[in-house]
């Protein structure tokens, strides 16, 4: 009897559970991943705005060593990676300065236009997303000899500046200063 009342409760309990999960569960649309991609790539621009501020204007020139770029160069990277990339993943044009030589140019790199190009490139990149035809992420683009698909690209795009971005947290640290806090949210 014990034993079967067992077996029961234990019937009742899964099921109720199946019941309850398949009743609860929601699916994500398209859109619904879109807005949340919108959502990530505001959330990195304000942390790499963190980024910006935190470290010292007189310290955009900034090397950790000679071979590798400054802290505005690093910067530049990011914003200029974030728009080819884009660009690539959604076959939208991106701002005519995205073509140029930032990195080299002596006029970019204060921390007055370092802050415009990276927060425009930022924006780009949410419209970009924003406005893109979610049934279109499945297609192929080719990129430095490879295929991947529209969605890939954007992901490898986020990928990128995410690095670049954690590349400068050691260019803060050896100025003695406390890198942001990580936003995950």
């Amino acid at each position: 009897m014990k034993s079967t009342f067992k077996l029961a409760s234990c019937c009742l309990l899964i099921f109720s559970f199946s019941f309850f999960a398949k009743t609860y569960a929601q699916s994500l649309s398209s859109e619904d991943i879109k807005a949340q991609y919108v959502k990530e790539w505001e959330r990195a621009k304000a942390y790499t705005v963190d980024y910006l501020n935190t470290m010292p204007a007189g310290k955009y020139s900034f090397k950790a060593v000679d071979s590798i770029r400054s802290f505005a160069q690093q910067m530049l990277h990011l914003a200029q990676g974030n728009l080819f990339l884009m660009a690539k993943a959604t076959g939208t044009e991106s701002p005519a300065w995205g073509n140029s030589n930032l990195e080299g140019s002596a006029t970019a790199q204060s921390k007055d236009s370092v802050m415009y190009y990276v927060t425009a490139s930022y924006d780009y990149c949410a419209n970009a997303v924003k406005n893109m035809d979610v049934t279109k992420w499945g297609e192929n683009v080719k990129i430095f000899g490879m295929e991947t698909t529209r969605f890939a690209m954007m992901i490898k795009t986020f990928e990128h500046q995410t690095h670049h971005r954690g590349q400068t947290t050691i260019y803060i640290r050896l100025q003695g200063i406390k890198p942001p806090q990580e936003r995950l949210f």
